[in-house]
């Protein structure tokens, strides 16, 4: 199991191809898919431990985030311009 602090910007698969490439093997998972725009612990498993990814499913996870009310922006999320 890996845990890598994935900054925002890049995809949950983005992370893994970048592990893949950094550890030189094709069999590496993420045991959940963070946005794209959220910064946050991804969980990887590689090499054999693949087949342990259904299990992760049982357990607990907490998930955290803000908002900001009163703010629209133009694409309804966070990465737009502010519009009201």
């Amino acid at each position: 199991m890996v845990l890598v602090a994935k900054p925002a910007g890049p995809t949950s698969h983005d992370v893994v191809d970048m592990v893949r490439r950094a550890l030189g093997v094709t069999r590496v998972g993420h045991l959940g898919t963070l946005d794209p725009f959220a910064a946050g612990l991804l969980v990887l498993v590689v090499g054999r431990a693949t087949r342990l990814a259904p299990f992760a499913a049982q357990w607990t996870k907490d998930y955290t985030g803000v908002i900001r009310l009163g703010t629209v922006t133009a694409t309804d999320d966070g990465t737009g311009a502010v519009v009201e």
